[in-house]
């Protein structure tokens, strides 16, 4: 409407002008409702070219939409392992801080594990203790073995230096079981060493490895003793806790609420907005951007754009076991555009969530600011430039209007 009253007053009013001032003709007598057509055709055609060409450039150069929505971030309130409730530390809507408890499973499971281990870490270090009296025991046995084998060769040396000096006084037999009796002896030696190395290579290498295996287990027991008490992974608030002591919570099916975090909403991520497919050619980062919310009426939030989505989310495919019909994405998507405050502190006041609308504005500054621009391409960058104060016009009518269309016309819903 405000279209066409601004083109109507270029059109249609002067060439009523020229016909009551030029032609003499008044309404009433010469320009009635049957003869206005005939009278004022070419201010009224050309008042509906302009009309359509005005609306057609502003929502083109300066797109507008009504989808726009302060977004912010939910984190669904999930345990790592199923089970029954055991404990509430929170309600409903409290406000909580990162790593703050939240409500505890039945750990009895969790727990007669974590003990179970711990007697797996106390075995290990017994068997350390018995590594250690039966390594002293080998070295006694070495210690018996050595001098069973030096008694051996004393012998044997005695009686051979005897059978030397007169050899009927010992018998060569005996000389030959002496012999014998000694590498009996040496090879006594030689196997409490490798008790000994045995013993050794338990208490340097097997028993460490299994004490390295028990308190590894110990860990992930507790770990999984741990994993019953579900925290907060964030400071915010918690939302739809309506959790019981005896319920059953479940990581996949059942979750327990919702934690929304305290700086995760519209002040760091602003508001997003889907604007028509046919507007993605002028829609681009850096443009100026205005904002209305309904949360905060009758106040004009100036934004900017920072980042235009590539693709449209209503086309999006994913692998399946039967082929897609393209009459499914009969729905035409939008371009997701983010918009953030220009200022600081612009989006105070605005509630996660709000549904807002949002104009964006396309300016030409820089190409005319270019050497060489023509005189009709100065003239139509100017003139895009110019009608984007309609949209802005508009803008502030909706947002004048907003309360009273909610709250009287819709029946305050």
């Amino acid at each position: 409407m405000l279209e066409l009253i601004v083109c109507s007053l270029l059109t249609i009013f002067p060439d009523y002008l020229f016909r009551r001032y030029a032609q003499n003709k008044r309404i009433g007598r010469d320009i009635t409702l049957f003869s206005v057509w005939f009278e004022l055709r070419w201010g009224i055609v050309s008042c509906v070219l302009l009309t359509v060409a005005l609306i057609t450039a502003v929502f083109y150069f300066h797109p507008s939409t009504t989808y726009v929505t302060a977004v912010f971030r939910s984190v669904p309130i999930l345990p790592e392992t199923g089970g029954r409730i055991a404990e509430i530390h929170v309600r409903g809507s409290d406000r909580v801080e990162a790593g703050q408890p939240l409500f505890r499973l039945d750990d009895s499971t969790q727990r007669a594990a974590a003990e179970t281990a711990r007697r797996a870490v106390a075995e290990v270090d017994a068997a350390f203790a018995l590594a250690r009296a039966d390594l002293a025991a080998s070295e006694a046995r070495i210690l018996e073995a050595e001098g069973a084998l030096q008694q051996a060769r004393d012998e044997y040396a005695t009686r051979a230096e005897l059978n030397r000096r007169a050899p009927d006084v010992v018998a060569r037999r005996e000389i030959e079981r002496l012999a014998v009796h000694v590498r009996t002896r040496e090879a006594g030696v030689d196997a409490a060493r490798a008790a000994r190395q045995a013993v050794e290579a338990r208490l340097n290498q097997q028993l460490p490895a299994q004490r390295d295996s028990a308190r590894a287990a110990l860990e992930q027991a507790e770990v999984e003793l741990g994993k019953t008490v579900v925290r907060a992974g964030v400071t915010g608030r918690v939302e739809q806790f309506l959790l019981q002591v005896g319920d059953v919570v479940n990581p996949l099916l059942r979750p327990a609420g919702v934690l929304v975090p305290e700086h995760g909403g519209t002040r760091r991520t602003g508001l997003a907005a889907g604007f028509g497919q046919i507007e993605a050619q002028v829609l681009r980062p850096g443009m100026l951007a205005e904002a209305s919310c309904v949360s905060q009426p009758w106040t004009i939030i100036p934004m900017v754009v920072t980042t235009v989505q590539g693709f449209i989310a209503s086309g999006q495919l994913r692998s399946m076991d039967q082929l897609q019909d393209l009459q499914q994405f009969s729905r035409p998507g939008t371009v997701l555009v983010v918009l953030e405050p220009l200022y600081p502190g612009g989006m105070d006041g605005i509630m996660p969530g709000s549904s807002c609308i949002a104009n964006a504005y396309t300016s030409n500054h820089d190409r005319l600011a270019e050497p060489g621009i023509g005189t009709g391409e100065w003239l139509a960058l100017h003139a895009i430039d110019a009608v984007g104060l309609v949209h802005a016009i508009l803008l502030r009518i909706q947002a004048l209007l907003l309360p009273f269309k909610t709250l009287v016309l819709s029946g305050g819903h």
